[in-house]
């Protein structure tokens, strides 16, 4: 087990894979924060194109270490699919992010663990029971704490992260169901080689030739964003996802901090309480879900 127990010293894989969680949020944090920065000059669908052409630089060469036979896939329409939707959610979500508060695009952001979840009842049909359902509840209560419901309160860039984050959680099932037949490296390796031809078919109809400035700043983008990424993957691989995932709200610490030293944006309460109540709901559905697959494992030996 990766998790210590009382009077243990922590295994040096679970302090590594929490490590690797924290990076990867900073990582995340900072890609989001620049594109709030290169969003005030460069169109969002743009900015899309040069973030995934950027990450795929950043994995090219691990797919040049692993060869061809990463490509091999039975399934390739599936993962056509996966990386349609995910041009559309970057487009989305980087849009939201040149519109809304950064704490309040990330603290929505956490609510796609909670749209997977009633994805997963009414597309896969899964069994949902009454403490996941209440965790969606009360997750929702914290959107709506977030949101401050009213027609003078809530801006286009609430809805649109919402609906990216719609977006993710069906990504999220799709690569559940990748990772039954396919490798982490195969998924990985289609979504770069797909991505960046897709996306440039919106960017092409808002093109604006980038200034040096900004492509380095899209360059950061994609290489914080495949780094973090990565680091995820790492973390998942080297402590049990139960143990690293209440790192995860490391996320919205850190975008707060940038976005009060670039941006002078001051987090509302109201925000910070809602993004603790979204974060904490999605990590119990989270944990419920592992502790029904494990129940499933044991009656099935």
């Amino acid at each position: 087990m990766d998790t210590p127990t009382a009077g243990l010293p922590i295994k040096q894989s679970t302090l590594k894979g929490i490590l690797f969680m924290l990076a990867s949020t900073l990582l995340a944090a900072v890609m989001n924060s620049a594109a709030r920065h290169v969003t005030e000059t460069v169109h969002p669908f743009e900015l899309v194109f040069f973030r995934n052409l950027f990450a795929f630089a950043f994995i090219l060469p691990m797919l040049w270490r692993v060869g061809l036979g990463a490509l091999r896939t039975s399934r390739p329409w599936m993962h056509v699919g996966r990386a349609s939707l995910n041009v559309i959610n970057m487009m989305l979500w980087f849009t939201a992010i040149s519109m809304a508060p950064l704490a309040e695009v990330v603290s929505l952001g956490f609510t796609a663990p909670i749209f997977a979840t009633i994805l997963s009842v009414l597309i896969v049909k899964e069994v949902v029971g009454i403490r996941r359902w209440s965790a969606i509840i009360v997750g929702f209560g914290g959107a709506l704490i977030v949101l401050q419901p009213g027609f003078e309160t809530v801006q286009w860039g609430h809805g649109l992260v919402l609906s990216a984050s719609i977006i993710w959680a069906g990504i999220l099932l799709i690569i559940k169901s990748l990772s039954r037949t396919e490798s982490s490296i195969t998924i990985v390796a289609y979504m770069a080689i797909l991505m960046t031809p897709m996306s440039l078919i919106p960017a092409l109809f808002v093109w604006v030739w980038p200034t040096g400035s900004e492509l380095a700043w899209m360059a950061l983008i994609g290489i914080c964003g495949g780094a973090a990424q990565y680091l995820l993957a790492q973390s998942f691989h080297e402590a049990d996802i139960s143990v690293v995932m209440p790192f995860d709200f490391a996320k919205l610490v850190w975008i707060a901090l940038i976005a009060y030293i670039a941006f002078a944006e001051v987090p509302t309460l109201t925000t910070l309480l809602g993004g603790t109540i979204i974060f904490a709901s999605g990590l119990y559905i989270a944990r419920r879900e592992q502790l029904r697959k494990r129940a499933e494992r044991t009656e099935s030996l």
